[in-house]
């Protein structure tokens, strides 16, 4: 038997398209884009001052606070892109412990950089040298009593914590909770920028929490993909198959960063227009051209992604090498929008950032200017633009439209009604958080109230109908890896023993309306008025509050054992009973809450601050009434059409098995009367 011949040359190779190079060339071009507009802007003009002030607090100062600043926040990018690389990106198993080691380190670096940012700011702000005998004690005045030295103790007690589990915990859940201390000095961090004390200081916090969380997330996570590539097991396949997952899935993520840093800056140049005019001036040129700039480079990075995407989807082998072109483009592209909006920062803009002095009542509490009076009309004209619900309003419809076309394009059906309910929720929050409830919230009780009520009971209702997780998991495949993205935190969330918990009707109902309690005659009543933080927390709480109840009468979602519908009823009108008794409350009740906050407002116009109190009662005890109407509604129709479905169901066993469930019930009879006749 002969062997078969051996082939006289190699197969041809499968072909592939050409490397797009245009695409690597594009980032250094945005990144010359960007100095030429630094130029434009007289960045380079005159004597170089990295603090942008013309005095001079000595050479340790001025340049190691700047120093320690970029130190600082790229040490917080890399454990936020860690963090979030092991909690979402990565299985189990050394890639993800590498780089949580790595978040830990940075974490460390990072507090190091915190301490000498506080030791520098105090240096800078009372221009008394580090060397000077007094520095110790001022310092510690500083840290204690100044909301500046404040925020970086915390800073640096977060910075530490994070370091130490970081370095400690393993796994996805352990990386999430760790993630919200830097999550936290990001917010903190967000207070302290120079816009933050002018005119739209919601605004400006907002929008620089918004800049800084898509900045850090973008940079750390380039950085956590670094450290996956790099990592090697001894088993290449599985090494390469780990990395290339990871950058795809990366991709979305780093969209939305972009989404996240564009958005900021655009909200932050709105705070910087008077009027159209505006756009006309140096600094409106520059404005546009950032706008168009940054345009040209999310259409550059997304299509350069994709293109790597695929090359990796067809051969992840060749990870290393697209990976460091990815990473290279994707600073570039960074760079190139950090430099733009440098040039933009380096001119000053039609609306100085200043803080405003007014003398008012209601602009002394509340920071901004006392709003005409509360018509309804204007409850619909009056606006106050939140950044982060206005953001996470609109990601969530355009994630829920997403998947729900992704359905419908498989083939698969989803209801058109669910839809338009979850989209009606979303422009219903918009409205609340950024229009005439947001706005009269914070200076009448009575606005607070429609607020409040809103939040609880409309908004949760139209959620809640549109079955968001379902659509979730019917939309979004599972991950076979061992890795949790959006589908496996839900469910972990869903199923844990925490969410099962307050799931529990009994206990959802509880939370609803024992919270009014704990809200309302408690000091946090007067801590989410003055506080911008203790403002968000509400919103949330209320909503969440709503949306457990709601889901545990009505919900199609997964969830708790949802009791009997007659008990669903019971359910609903005791709660709705203890919700009309606390508008009942409010509106016979003459002592003023939070009376330091609402009386001292100065209004010449509306109600006195107790009668409007009492009309904030009434409307707690009225805008419930609906709501409770249409849950009743739901239950009594989900009723009827559960009864409905046992008849099918009833109905078609009968078919099969010749009524033989009726047939056993007539002998049964029979029996029963003929031992009777007999007796």
């Amino acid at each position: 038997m002969t062997a078969p011949a051996r082939p006289t040359s190699r197969p041809a190779p499968a072909s592939t398209s050409a490397r797009p190079w245009w695409l690597v060339a594009a980032g250094p071009g945005a990144v010359v884009v960007a100095l030429l507009a630094l130029l434009a802007a007289g960045a380079y003009s005159g004597a170089f001052d990295p603090l942008g002030t013309f005095s001079d607090p000595g050479p340790v100062v001025r340049w190691g606070l700047p120093a320690a600043t970029v130190v600082a926040e790229l040490a917080l990018s890399v454990t936020v892109g860690g963090l979030f690389a092991a909690a979402f990106l990565l299985p189990r198993g050394r890639h993800a412990d590498r780089v949580l080691l790595v978040a830990g380190w940075a974490s460390s670096l990072w507090a190091v950089a915190a301490v000498a940012q506080l030791v520098l700011n105090y240096s800078y702000v009372s221009t008394i040298s580090v060397t000077a005998d007094t520095f110790g004690q001022g310092l510690w005045q500083f840290a204690r009593d100044v909301e500046l030295g404040q925020i970086g103790l915390w800073t640096i007690l977060l910075a530490a914590v994070t370091s130490a589990l970081a370095l400690g915990v393993r796994g996805p859940v352990g990386a999430l909770w760790t993630a919200v201390l830097p999550a936290a000095a990001l917010a903190l961090q967000s207070t302290t920028g120079h816009a933050a004390g002018a005119v739209n200081h919601d605004l400006a916090v907002g929008a620089m929490l918004l800049h800084l969380v898509g900045a850090a997330l973008w940079v750390g996570g380039l950085a956590a993909l670094l450290v996956v590539v790099l990592t090697r097991t001894g088993r290449r396949r599985d090494d390469d198959r780990v990395a290339a997952s990871a950058v795809a899935r990366f991709s979305p993520v780093a969209a939305w960063c972009f989404v996240l840093v564009a958005a900021s800056g655009l909200m932050s140049a709105l705070i910087r227009m008077e009027h159209l005019d505006d756009l006309v001036t140096r600094w409106g040129v520059l404005l546009q051209a950032k706008v168009l700039l940054l345009l040209a480079l999310g259409a550059f990075g997304w299509a350069h992604r994709r293109w790597v995407v695929g090359r990796l989807a067809a051969d992840p082998g060749r990870v290393r090498r697209l990976f460091w072109q990815l990473l290279a483009v994707e600073l570039a592209t960074i760079g190139a929008v950090s430099g733009v909006a440098v040039a933009l920062g380096s001119t000053a803009p039609p609306v100085p950032d200043e803080e405003i002095v007014d003398a008012s009542p209601a602009f002394q509490l509340t920071g901004y200017a006392l709003p005409p009076e509360n018509t309804v009309g204007n409850y619909f004209t009056q606006w106050s633009f939140d950044p982060l619900f206005a953001v996470a309003c609109a990601a969530g419809a355009l994630v829920y439209v997403t998947w729900a076309l992704r359905l419908r394009r498989r083939g698969d059906r989803w209801p058109l009604g669910r839809t338009i309910s979850w989209c009606a929720g979303m422009v219903v929050m918009v409205w609340v958080t950024n229009g005439g409830p947001s706005v009269y919230g914070h200076v009448i009780f009575s606005g607070h109230m429609t607020q409040h009520m809103v939040l609880a009971m409309v908004i949760p209702l139209l959620l809640v109908l549109a079955a968001p997780v379902t659509l979730l998991l019917r939309a979004v495949p599972p991950r076979k890896d061992g890795s949790r993205g959006p589908r496996e935190w839900v469910l972990a969330i869903v199923h844990s023993r925490f969410g099962s918990f307050v799931a529990k009707p009994v206990v959802a109902a509880v939370i609803f309306a024992g919270g009014m309690i704990a809200f309302y005659f408690t000091p946090v009543f007067g801590w989410a008025l003055s506080n911008h933080a203790g403002h968000v927390w509400m919103i949330i709480h209320f909503t969440l509050a709503g949306y457990l109840f709601a889901n545990a009468l009505i919900g199609i979602d997964p969830g708790p054992q949802r009791p009997p519908y007659p008990q669903r009823l019971l359910l609903l009108f005791a709660t709705m009973v203890f919700h009309a008794f606390f508008g009942v409350v409010l509106t016979t009740g003459t002592s003023l809450l939070v009376a330091d906050w609402f009386g001292n407002m100065g209004r010449p116009w509306g109600l006195s601050a107790i009668d409007d109190q009492q009309l904030g009662g009434a409307i707690a005890w009225g805008i419930g009434e609906l709501p409770t109407l249409v849950l009743a509604v739901v239950v009594g129709v989900q009723w009827a059409r559960s009864d409905e479905r046992e008849a099918r169901r009833n109905d078609r066993r009968a078919e099969r098995d010749d009524d033989a469930e009726l047939r056993a019930y007539n002998r049964m009879l029979a029996d029963m009367a003929e031992r009777d006749g007999r007796d």
